[in-house]
């Protein structure tokens, strides 16, 4: 890397964020591994380098192989040459068990349309921090031996920060590039940069964009800075419509000093990035790219994955034979699907001469073999026809095929459809299986082939399915609830995708958790809770809080009495059952309900969480509303209370906030979302300090009484070893945990709800904000 002293502190903040962030998500990569592939895990050699590297490089290596429709033995043949003594091992049901768990798992860097890049970015990361011989050549020869994949190594990938340099600049802020500009020029810009109206708009335009950039903050400053060139340019715009020639002169001055600022400073740094980062810092700009991710997003999140048979590579599954069965049936050679995050084609081979052509194509694209057909012929995007140039007659592959060809039907009206193929688009290309149905109803895969789609024709596909999915859910949050309806009416052919196997905590294959109240251990130590005396006591001052006769100073003053009370019952019971024999910890599934069950279930999580529970979404559409929470008895009916209370506050509150903040032209539904986020992370943060207070009291009134003889421990130890104890009742329950996907808001709702968190009655004080900071700008 370069001498640190050579650079600016904006050189020098930059790289270390991205070190920071891919050494973060190398370790995220290992963790996949090591939690969803243990034996894999277990086998790598010591020779590779350091475990958490190769590990990581694994994971890329095996996600790549699925996302390019390589098969299962293909996948095995690498492993073997890259573990010694590999074939002694079972490689294959390995492979296919990590292969079954890649899009459950809640990684994007796993999911088919990310795998390449991410492939790239961590075999750089792991050729970078491997010993030299002093020969490069024959370094990377046996690199590209053992992985069998070429090393990545350019020096703009491994420093970025440096590209500007070959224009002669530095990578700087706005503020620090205008310092070097004449004077009056320099004044503006600072003035611009400065003003409360830009800084607002910057921040809000950055928090709409850091959601997609998984944690890295090297783009996140990127994004900062090129929200204020955009300030910039957004000022200079409005003041030029009404300013003088002269002024106008002057402001034209000030554009090209914008551009040259985004061209020779910004874009090379960005033009250096590896193809993953790319992807995160464009695919966060508002447009088809990002809408095309939240869909996906929530079209995954609803997927239940397929099993392990999915992945057989000598014989289809047995959804796959009794589909085909009633395909053939009903007449019918074609139908598409998902597997795991990959878009699979199957084709029913029904003569001799289709056998040879399906033996002999290519995969490249070709109107003759595979057309796909999005509901009418004649659906087209405004200003393009989706089948513009698809039956040219420069075809790119001169492969042939029996007419008609193979037609790859996705419904207009079927969401599962629509995100199949909007999949397709993303990743260019689908996995085609050939089938023979034989006389006695047996199936076999005559041949698996990637099948590639033309760059336009993806470009296509993604316009129409966006168009498609925006009049069937403008929202992505509404996703979730039109697939299970269409399943429900039946428009969705089944497919392998809806067969579970609960890698995220469900019932035994993916059934649905019971909901009457958590297992025998809570029912064993229901003496545990809430008083009824102070259970009673509490619900009556949270009716006469929400009572609208109640002045809001009065509602104040109830839910503080209220949290006061449940906050002292807890710590003091926590150091009584110390002292006596200790209740075990309880675990309890609530459902939440809509509107906004998606909301209505972070709400309750975070509320948890700051209560000292733990929570866990179960996987499986069965259980899309459900929590299942882990704590102490009366910590988790604590939380329950509490968020019955702030649900209705919430869904008030948002009503309100949309009349009163929401800008003219923004959906109604995104603006709520977003401002229901910043109103969970408010009022949760209360709850948490509102804890800590109780918990600091404890210790104060135990310190107190240290002068009379002392029994038992410390409040905080006490406190920890509970919290202790429910992590590891939680970890019985759930030995394998996929992560959650990163929140995802559009709407510009979030400053709000921050601001009105402030105001919620959670039963403490109540922060009055800072009149200068309560409407949002921009």
């Amino acid at each position: 890397m370069t001498d640190s002293r050579a650079d600016g502190p904006s050189a020098v903040e930059f790289r270390q964020a991205r070190e920071e962030w891919i050494e973060s998500r190398i370790q995220d990569l290992a963790n996949v591994l090591e939690t969803a592939g243990p034996d894999l895990y277990e086998l790598l050699p010591a020779d590779l380098g350091e475990r958490r590297l190769a590990a990581a490089v694994t994971m890329a290596r095996v996600a790549t192989d699925e996302a390019r429709a390589r098969s299962v033995a293909e996948t095995v043949r690498l492993l073997e040459r890259l573990i010694p003594g590999g074939h002694r091992h079972d490689l294959t049901g390995a492979a296919r068990a990590l292969r079954s768990r890649l899009a459950s798992w809640g990684e994007p860097a796993v999911w088919s349309w990310n795998a390449a890049a991410w492939e790239e970015m961590a075999l750089w990361w792991w050729g970078r921090n491997q010993p030299r011989t002093g020969d490069p050549a024959r370094d990377f020869a046996e690199w590209r031996s053992r992985w069998s994949e070429e090393i990545p190594w350019t020096d703009d990938i491994d420093e970025p920060e440096q590209a500007p340099r070959r224009h002669g600049r530095t990578l700087v802020t706005p503020a620090e590039f205008f310092a070097s500009e004449p004077e009056p020029l320099r004044l503006l810009a600072h003035a611009v940069l400065r003003s409360p109206r830009t800084i607002a708009a910057v921040e809000d335009a950055v928090l709409l964009r850091e959601e997609y950039f998984q944690g890295a903050g090297h783009l996140r400053w990127l994004a900062e800075q090129q929200a204020c060139a955009d300030q910039l340019e957004a000022w200079r715009r409005a003041q030029q419509e009404t300013g003088s020639e002269a002024t106008r002169a002057f402001l034209a001055e000030l554009s090209e000093t914008v551009k040259r600022y985004a061209t020779l400073v910004l874009q090379p740094v960005v033009d250096a990035l590896s193809t993953c980062e790319r992807a995160l810092l464009d695919g966060s700009r508002p447009g088809a790219h990002r809408n095309a991710v939240d869909y996906l997003d929530m079209f995954l999140d609803w997927q239940v994955p397929s099993d392990e048979g999915a992945w057989r590579d000598e014989a289809p599954s047995a959804d796959v034979v009794r589909q085909a069965r009633e395909r053939r049936d009903r007449g019918q050679t074609t139908w598409q699907g998902i597997r795991g995050s990959l878009p699979v084609w199957y084709h029913i081979v029904t003569s001799p001469q289709e056998k040879a052509a399906a033996l002999a194509y290519s995969g490249l694209p070709s109107a003759s073999v595979v057309r796909v057909r999005t509901g009418d012929d004649d659906v087209t995007v405004p200003g393009l026809s989706l089948f513009e140039g698809l039956f040219d007659e420069a075809d790119e592959s001169a492969d042939w095929y029996p007419d008609p060809g193979i037609d790859v039907p996705y419904g207009a009206d079927s969401a599962f459809d629509l995100c199949a193929l909007l999949a397709l688009a993303q990743l260019g290309h689908a996995r085609l299986e050939f089938l023979m149905v034989h006389s006695d109803g047996s199936v076999r895969i005559l041949r698996a082939v990637r099948a590639q789609v033309r760059e336009d024709d993806a470009k296509a596909y993604r316009r129409w399915a966006l168009a498609a999915l925006a009049e069937l859910a403008p929202d992505p949050e509404d996703l979730a609830d039109l697939l299970a309806r269409d399943e429900e009416k039946g428009t969705d052919e089944p497919d392998e995708t809806t067969r579970p196997n609960g890698p995220k905590g469900t019932g035994p294959q993916g059934s649905p958790i019971p909901d009457q109240g958590g297992t025998p251990s809570a029912r064993r130590t229901a003496h545990r809770a809430l008083p009824p005396e102070l259970l009673r006591k509490v619900r009556a001052l949270l009716r006469k809080a929400e009572d609208q006769a109640a002045t809001e100073e009065e509602a104040r003053a109830f839910l503080a009495k209220a949290t006061e009370l449940m906050a002292k019952y807890g710590i003091e019971q926590a150091m009584l059952e110390d002292l006596d024999r200790p209740a075990g910890p309880v675990d309890k599934v609530v459902e939440v309900h809509p509107p906004y069950a998606r909301e209505m279930r972070r709400l309750l999580s975070w509320i948890a969480e700051a209560m000292r529970c733990r929570s866990v979404y179960p996987g499986g559409k069965a259980n899309r509303h459900r929590v299942h929470l882990f704590g102490f008895e009366g910590e988790i009916q604590a939380s329950e209370v509490l968020f019955a209370s702030l649900r209705l506050q919430m869904l008030d509150g948002a009503d309100r906030a949309d009349r009163l903040h929401r800008p003219a032209g923004e959906d109604a539904r995104a603006y709520k979302r977003s401002w229901m986020l910043g109103f969970i992370r408010e009022v949760t943060d209360r709850v948490r300090a509102a804890q800590e207070a109780a918990r600091a009291a404890a210790e104060h009134a135990q310190e107190a009484a240290e002068g009379a003889e002392r029994t038992g421990r410390s409040v905080a130890l006490v406190l920890a070893d509970r919290s202790t104890v429910v992590a590891a009742h939680l970890n019985d329950h759930y030995p394998q945990l996929g992560t959650t996907r990163p929140t995802k808001f559009k709407g510009t709702g979030y400053w709000q709800g921050r601001v009105d968190g402030r105001r919620a009655d959670i039963g403490g004080p109540t922060i009055v904000p800072d009149t200068r900071t309560e409407q949002l700008v921009g």
